[in-house]
């Protein structure tokens, strides 16, 4: 029992995201006893969402106190845990624009998400007012734990670590476990019988290890022999045919998908399932909306506690491990570079595998990154310090400057128009005026 914790989720009117961390929570024995409350600036979804919550405690007959209110500094009050996954809305409009005017500039991003010159408009909308939430958090609960499911992931934890040095935080993401079933497509055995480890930048990590459990046997012979010819052939979600070709060239298997991995590589464009990519936010984005209307209408109609379901994500494992002291392993989360990674710097956030237990997360020692990989991460770095300090100072001049630095820009011109048309067109989106 957890009578004396309390759990915020921060951006909880979003429907699935919020029914699907109480769905969660509520099935824990460990955190029974706990309260759990809701936090958003959308009060008609987060009041959607804390009627599906509170008539799912109350048919479970479970014991957990449910709280809702679009007041920050109440919903962090005595808060021990914050689960937090935010966007600036309308986020698919906005990221078509991100992807988009880039490309009409010239600018071959497969993606513009997370890595790209799209990367530094989703960064300047989202880092700010995920800081101004930890501001709070510094003051109000200086001693919880800060779970960041936001996007662009590296740099909003690594702002959060610069502007914030003493907030304890965790970035946590789903891609490293959605990559596990292709493995087991390719090698042939169950999920359960593999031993895997990713290392590297969220969405750009590579498998360093990958045994049969079995036997002890070394599996990465086998996944570089068959797993291109899969990765070319298969038909799965944004595409996996650039991830074939580099697995191919450099015997590294990075384990997510082109749209991610090839965000940040300028020759990416070339070997990258381009129509994969576009199709499935065409239809991701379809899927939200009917989604949305749906889940709506069910909630609606009094039926809301069947949509309060547990879901298949690290954030509450992480939080019973701690609470129990478990000291076991979660394969993949994202914290700051305590000598995890040895020739990238220590100011950065690195994804790996952790130790969880009463003292939090410590990551998995791992030691020097392949020479022919980590050149790309620290482009990637330098391209991050100037993003962030954008940010701090904001300043126009060096947000051109983090647009040049980009592997992906080809003239100083095309750099400049993308700035200035970004800037046009997302100005109320951004929370404060570059300078």
């Amino acid at each position: 029992m957890s009578k004396n914790q309390k759990l915020t989720v921060v951006g909880a009117a979003s429907l699935t995201f919020g029914m699907g961390t109480v769905g969660t929570i509520i099935e824990s024995e460990v955190l029974e006893g706990s309260t759990i409350c809701l936090h958003d600036i959308d009060e008609k979804n987060l009041e959607l969402v804390r009627q599906a919550c509170e008539a799912a405690i109350k048919k479970k007959k479970v014991n957990f106190k449910l709280e809702a209110t679009t007041d920050r500094p109440e919903a962090l009050k005595d808060a021990t845990f914050i689960i937090n996954s935010i966007e600036v809305a309308p986020r698919f409009d906005l990221l078509d624009q991100d992807y988009k005017i880039p490309l009409n500039r010239g600018c071959k991003q497969v993606s513009g998400e997370n890595g790209g010159p799209g990367a530094l408009f989703h960064s300047l909308r989202v880092i700010p007012p995920i800081l101004d939430i930890c501001e709070d958090v510094n003051k109000i609960c200086p001693n919880a734990l800060f779970i960041n499911y936001s996007n662009p992931m590296t740099r909003v934890c690594l702002a959060i670590k610069r502007k914030f040095p003493s907030l304890k935080f965790v970035g946590l993401c789903h891609e490293f476990y959605h990559f596990l079933p292709s493995l087991s497509r390719i090698l042939e055995v169950p999920v359960s019988n593999l031993d895997v480890e990713g290392y590297g930048m969220n969405h750009f990590g590579v498998i360093t290890k990958c045994n049969f459990k079995d036997t002890g046997k070394d599996a990465y012979p086998e996944l570089r022999r068959k797993g291109p010819e899969f990765f070319y052939k298969v038909n799965l979600y944004d595409g996996f045919k650039f991830i074939g070709f580099f697995l191919e060239k450099y015997g590294y298997c990075p384990y997510t998908t082109d749209s991610h991995y090839g965000e940040y590589i300028p020759w990416a464009w070339e070997k990258a399932d381009i129509p994969a990519i576009r199709s499935f936010w065409k239809g991701y984005e379809e899927m939200m909306r009917n989604s949305y209307e749906k889940l709506k209408r069910t909630i609606e109609k009094g039926k809301g506690e069947r949509l309060v379901k547990p879901v298949e994500e690290p954030a509450i494992p992480i939080i019973e491990g701690i609470l129990t002291d478990s000291n076991y392993v979660e394969p993949s989360v994202n914290i700051p570079n305590d000598d995890i990674i040895t020739n990238l710097p220590e100011d950065l956030v690195v994804e790996c595998p952790a130790i969880v237990n009463k003292d939090g997360l410590k990551g998995v020692k791992y030691g020097e990154y392949p020479l022919e990989l980590v050149g790309y991460l620290q482009t990637q770095v330098s391209v991050m310090d100037l993003v962030l300090e954008a940010i701090f100072q904001r300043s126009k001049d060096i947000a051109l400057k983090a647009i040049l630095m980009d592997p992906l820009i080809s003239t100083y011109g095309q750099a400049e128009s993308i700035l200035n048309d970004l800037l046009k067109m997302q100005e109320k989106y951004i929370q404060f005026e570059l300078e």
